[in-house]
């Protein structure tokens, strides 16, 4: 039988490790290595040579592999910041809410010509974008809901007034569907101010479709 280096054998599992998809089982090595190899020593060996480096050589399911120094995983870690895309019935509602405010539920769904999604509501809620303003002095006291200062901030403007005409929003990406039946676009000067409704009070309680949002919140 032919004597195999030593060295040869462990560069060769080096190697064959890096290179490697997935990890590799002493029967993997075998098939890809000069027939009286001594992975074993070769394994060892590696071993020792990456004890305490940035890298290691471990044993997975019976499987060897090279990873980061478990000490090092901080390192790794990449946060990222994953835009979150709105729906066209999220775009089109916040457009109204901009447009129309102080708003509420009801006057969303006259203005889009269909039942406002609970769903929808509470991810521009979630997300920050609106928020509940205070509660309309009309029967049944609704609440209103307005933009925030995210809004502006999301979509670069200094003010309400700055908000853009159709032709803008749709070339900004804030409205990319076509306009509802009876949708149109307020003056933003001419927002309403108002006056005929009053704040929230502790007492109040959250329409049904944001309940579930704030609850979420009080548990935070």
């Amino acid at each position: 039988m032919t004597q195999i280096d030593p060295q040869f054998t462990e560069r060769c599992i080096e190697a064959l490790l890096f290179a490697a998809a997935e990890p590799l089982s002493d029967v993997d090595l075998a098939k890809r290595l000069p027939y009286g190899a001594d992975i074993q020593a070769g394994i060892a060996a590696l071993r020792a040579r990456y004890e305490g480096r940035g890298i290691e050589l471990v044993c997975v399911a019976n499987r060897w592999r090279f990873q980061t120094a478990t000490d090092l995983a901080f390192l790794m870690t990449e946060e990222r910041e994953e835009p979150r895309r709105l729906s066209k019935a999220a775009q089109e509602t916040l457009a109204i809410i901009a447009y129309h405010q102080p708003v509420t539920r009801a006057e969303i769904e006259a203005v889009r010509g269909v039942q406002a999604s609970r769903g929808t509501i509470d991810v521009l809620l979630e997300l920050g974008l609106v928020r509940m303003r205070g509660r309309r002095r009309s029967p049944g006291r609704p609440v209103t809901l307005g933009t925030t200062d995210a809004f502006l901030e999301h979509y670069g403007l200094a003010t309400l007034s700055d908000l853009p005409g159709i032709t803008e929003m749709k070339a900004a990406g804030l409205l990319e569907m076509n306009l509802p039946p009876g949708f149109s676009v307020p003056d933003p000067l001419g927002l309403r101010s108002g006056e005929d409704e009053d704040p929230l009070e502790d007492g109040d309680e959250a329409p049904e479709f944001a309940q579930d949002f704030l609850g979420e919140l009080e548990k935070g």
